[in-house]
């Protein structure tokens, strides 16, 4: 956020920036100006899941949380074109470095996997490259998520329209680039509208993955150039967008996710991947699987551990006691077989 970039943050003005705009109590971020490279973003997306990663993320910024207190929710949003965001109500901010292009397949798989009998939400979408990646049962509630250009302009001219409520000034209606800025703002208004609608999907055990690109702002950059009044405009109006964004998602997950905002004026390479369908919901971690993958992950092992672990220490505690009693019994006076006998050898 601006307030942060003072005179502690001098030297990083003119970078690209990582921003945490929401996280709940247990996923503690620490202020200060550590830098942390663009390819190490999946990795820290998994340790805020409470995932393991192959190597160890040598970053102070993240502090290690409860065990056993995980978020519902990751949203991450790359916003290209622009260095940093107006975003006053950060939570922390931190210079990003080497801006590489990144995914978060590893940690959509990871969830996937582990949460296949569920609804997680695994939604990845750059509306400006007509990119979208889903898994799982959730894909559903999205699939009438307007995807394509041609879908989202029309999405604009119907009811609800961000249109009505955003204040454009410079910003036309007609101009291609002012469309596809207007058009990403347009989704992450229906993102929030379905959550709306579907609470379920929220409120669920299984944690959910959003990792939304948004590159109006560069197309404006572009064309208009940086100094221009629509670029101005759209920065000024995308941060408000953000804000709000992150404060109505991190509401519906119930204070229990984390949303940060990754900007890069541009990447150093471009990003490519292989496409797949919308629709797609893969059998990941099934038994004879030919990729020798892990067993499905049920959510309940959890629960078994613990009642398993306690009941067997429970017992073991008691066959001590138990033990210890009959080791220091009296089988005369403690023992009502003994003084039976004692009394019938009396008796004779």
């Amino acid at each position: 956020s601006s307030e942060r970039f003072g005179a502690s943050w001098g030297q990083y003005v003119a970078c690209n920036s990582l921003t945490i705009l929401q996280a709940p109590d247990f996923v503690s971020f620490q202020k200060g100006d550590w830098p942390i490279s663009g390819e190490n973003i999946p990795d820290l997306v998994a340790l805020t899941m409470g995932f393991s990663v192959k190597e160890d993320l040598s970053w102070p910024g993240l502090q290690a949380g409860p065990l056993f207190s995980r978020p519902r929710a990751n949203v991450l949003l790359v916003v290209r074109g622009v260095n940093n965001l107006n975003l006053p109500k950060s939570v922390a901010s931190y210079p990003l470095e080497n801006p590489v292009p990144f995914t978060l397949d590893s940690v959509a798989e990871t969830v996937h996997s582990l949460f296949n009998e569920d609804t997680p939400v695994v939604l990845q979408l750059a509306p400006s490259e007509e990119r979208l990646y889903m898994l799982g049962k959730a894909n559903a509630v999205f699939e009438d998520l307007p995807v394509t250009l041609q879908q989202i302009r029309a999405r604009l001219s119907q009811d609800g329209s961000v249109l009505t409520s955003l204040p454009l000034n410079s910003l036309s209606r007609n101009a291609e680039a002012d469309l596809l800025f207007l058009s990403e703002v347009q989704v992450l208004h229906d993102i929030t509208a379905l959550l709306q609608k579907h609470k379920h999907l929220a409120k669920d055990h299984s944690p959910d993955i959003y990792s939304l690109e948004l590159s109006g702002l560069e197309e404006l950059s572009r064309l208009y150039g940086p100094d221009s009044p629509q670029y101005r405009d759209a920065t000024a109006i995308l941060a408000t967008v953000l804000q709000k964004f992150g404060e109505e998602v991190y509401g519906l997950y119930g204070k229990s996710a984390v949303v940060e905002v990754v900007t890069v004026k541009t990447f150093e390479a471009p990003l490519t991947r292989k496409s797949r369908s919308i629709l797609e919901s893969r059998q990941i971690s099934n038994p004879g699987s030919p990729y020798n993958l892990a067993y499905k992950y049920n959510y309940e092992y959890a629960v078994v551990f613990n009642i398993v672990l306690w009941l067997m220490i429970a017992l073991a505690l008691a066959l001590v006691v138990i033990a210890y009693n009959l080791w220091n019994m009296d089988p005369g006076y403690d023992s009502i077989i003994y003084r039976m006998t004692n009394q019938k050898i009396r008796m004779d």
